[in-house]
């Protein structure tokens, strides 16, 4: 059992070996392309930062669904539809006020975007999975069709919202360009630390855990799995939604068509390498916004983007085999 991990890893080597081979690049022009792209300058940094963002909360939104047994695949249209809603509510009410509001409005939109498929879960035993890529389906083209309709700006051609108001905008922490650092980050950071203790020092968090687990022996223990996967799953979009809120205020200043460049199923590979600690997703969401904003620096280099993905691909498939060799070991 102990070399199967070991030849695992050799064999993702050598496909991604294979992989530079035939797209006639060098392997270390690759590494060190990368490295300078994303870490290389400051603005380097704050780009990779801000990358980071919407992955670390989006990622503490599939964690949060993975701890309770459920995949929420939907994570992307329940983004969108948050940042949508939250744009509604700040274009009516600027300044502070729309901020919380659109924060509160843009999680509740995400939380009833994933109640349908928490109920068919739940009540009907229908697969997450399907349901809420189904529901991703939709979110985009609803929102497409709003923004290119009631909410278009009339003075853009495109679809898209206005430019909200500036005093709508969440700040920035540091503002030294091309350096900049937003307070949405710190947001994420406090989120995790949130997350971690209440799955940790709560009965709420012991019950999604238990079902996760074992959602038979959760029920002889006296927790109901059918409320508890009905409530992390709306929880789970709730937090998604607010992701999509606060890209809006931190970072693109209204909504438009294909808002997301696919933010929510990156996210799941975040949950994913984080395995079963939420702090996990921290180093999780940087890595996977280094090789987004690398991934950049590569393709402007010659070097196919593509590259990214597979390897993103190879150490989703490693942690992978890391997890289900501790869940046997445990066994």
């Amino acid at each position: 059992m102990n070399w199967r991990l070991p030849a695992l890893i050799v064999g993702i080597l050598a496909v991604l070996f294979v992989a530079l081979t035939l797209a006639k690049v060098n392997p270390i022009d690759v590494v060190t392309t990368l490295l300078k792209g994303s870490l290389g300058t400051p603005a380097a940094i704050s780009a990779t930062l801000r990358e980071t963002t919407p992955l670390l909360i989006l990622g503490l939104a599939v964690f949060l669904a993975l701890r309770a047994g459920l995949f929420n695949i939907g994570a992307e249209g329940q983004f969108v539809v948050g940042a949508l809603a939250g744009t509604a509510v700040i274009l009516r009410i600027p300044g502070p006020a729309g901020i919380v509001l659109g924060m509160l409005f843009g999680a509740l939109f995400g939380a009833l975007w994933a109640l349908p498929a928490g109920w068919i879960k739940a009540y009907r035993n229908g697969h997450e999975v399907i349901t809420t890529i189904m529901l991703n389906n939709v979110a985009a083209l609803m929102t497409t069709a709003l923004v290119a309709g009631p909410f278009k700006d009339p003075k853009q051609g495109s679809p898209t919202t206005a430019v909200i108001d500036p005093s709508s905008r969440i700040p920035n922490l540091y503002s030294n360009p091309p350096v900049n650092l937003n307070a949405t980050l710190l947001l994420g950071l406090l989120m995790a630390l949130g997350l971690a203790y209440w799955l940790r020092k709560t009965v709420a968090g012991y019950e999604l855990q238990a079902v996760g687990a074992n959602s038979t022996a959760a029920r002889f223990a006296g927790v109901d799995p059918r409320r508890v996967t009905l409530r992390a799953m709306s929880a789970s979009g709730g937090i998604a939604g607010l992701a999509g809120a606060l890209q809006v205020m931190a970072f693109e200043g209204r909504f438009y068509a294909n808002f997301s460049p696919g933010y929510g199923f990156n996210a799941l590979g975040v949950a994913l390498l984080a395995g079963g600690n939420p702090l996990g997703v921290l180093p999780a969401s940087f890595l996977f916004g280094m090789l987004e904003k690398g991934g950049t620096s590569m393709q402007i280099s010659g070097v196919p983007k593509g590259l990214t993905t597979v390897l993103l691909g190879m150490l989703i498939l490693i942690a992978a085999a890391i997890r289900y060799r501790r869940v046997r070991v445990v066994a």
